[in-house]
């Protein structure tokens, strides 16, 4: 779901729901995959006109596309990517303000996996799979998925708040699962996380899913039997307590979390102490079935500083 406000970097998305041939579009390719020309004829277009149409939506995140092989031919198919929009209007006393920062899933900072384990990126895999030595590859930075049987994997990002700036509340959201040899409808998996040093909780994964379908947005070139796609999960730190999906994990509140550090890091951990030690998948932008990397929103309040600041991405 896409989580708009007015901010200007919403502007494309705004463009592109002004268009009745783009909710045409989009009426299309809901539940199916539709190549160009197809789309063209159902509106009476010309490819060339559609093309355009199609651009404007993929620009504002709404669809995606893909080139395939058919009959000899090259196909560029197109989805829609989002079910729902959340747009945030002006109000009166502006109470609450959002920022985000994107984590790619192969801009961690330290490691300590154990195979199975493994990386690849949207085009081809990195290395050779269950040698925890590719998870120092300089191609690293580019994986878009990584996984291993126990261990852990961190990540630093700046602080980006100003110093009177205090959140009263943050989310993580990743798209996560268990991480089985091939792909396992039962196997759980207990994954800790950890903000700033200060454990927030353990979510069982159930499973390493795939057997059933490919992920959504996972590469074709991607083996059938193995990662396909994980379950968007996503961790709220506010002054009630931290919680999974709604679910309390623990009584750490946003205070507890050491928002003032210069850098904050985030760690997930398969611990060989575990009950269940059933490994983990990270999922980025363009694996399994949610296009989005590792995010952090914070949720501002209106006592603190009104400076507009850009959104980051590592």
């Amino acid at each position: 779901m896409i989580k708009a406000n007015g901010d200007p970097k919403f502007r494309l998305l705004y463009e592109a729901l002004s268009s009745e041939v783009r909710w045409r579009i989009m009426g299309f390719i809901a539940d199916r995959e539709i190549n160009v020309k197809d789309i063209a004829a159902k509106l009476d277009l010309s490819p060339s006109i559609v093309t355009m149409h199609i651009r404007k939506l993929e620009q504002a995140g709404l669809i995606g596309c893909r080139r395939v092989r058919i009959n000899g031919g090259t196909h560029k198919l197109c989805f829609l990517k989002q079910k729902n929009i959340e747009i945030e209007l002006p109000s009166a006393n502006h109470s609450t303000r959002i920022k985000e920062q994107t984590i790619s899933v192969g801009h961690y900072t330290a490691f300590e996996v154990h195979p199975t384990c493994g990386l690849g990126t949207l085009e081809k895999e990195i290395g050779i799979w269950d040698d925890p030595r590719y998870f120092l590859d300089p191609e690293r930075v580019h994986a878009a998925i990584l996984w291993f049987g126990r261990g852990y994997v961190e990540y630093k990002t700046p602080n980006y708040l100003l110093p009177d700036q205090t959140p009263e509340a943050i989310e993580i959201s990743m798209e996560l699962a268990s991480e089985a040899p091939g792909l396992r409808d039962h196997w759980p998996s207990d994954i800790q996380f950890t903000f700033n040093g200060v454990r927030l909780g353990t979510w069982t994964s159930p499973a390493d899913f795939g057997r059933a379908a490919r992920g959504k947005y996972t590469p074709e070139w991607w083996h059938r039997n193995v990662n396909q796609y994980g379950l968007l999960k996503t961790i709220r730190i506010d002054a009630q307590g931290t919680f999974m999906d709604g679910e309390r994990m623990s009584d750490v509140t946003v205070e507890d979390i050491k928002l003032k550090e210069q850098f904050w890091t985030l760690r997930f951990t398969v611990d060989e102490n575990s009950v269940n030690i059933g490994g983990l998948t990270l999922y980025g932008a363009g694996f399994g079935n949610h296009d989005q990397d590792i995010v952090i929103r914070m949720y501002l309040g209106d006592s603190t500083h009104t400076q507009e600041q850009p959104d980051f991405t590592i």
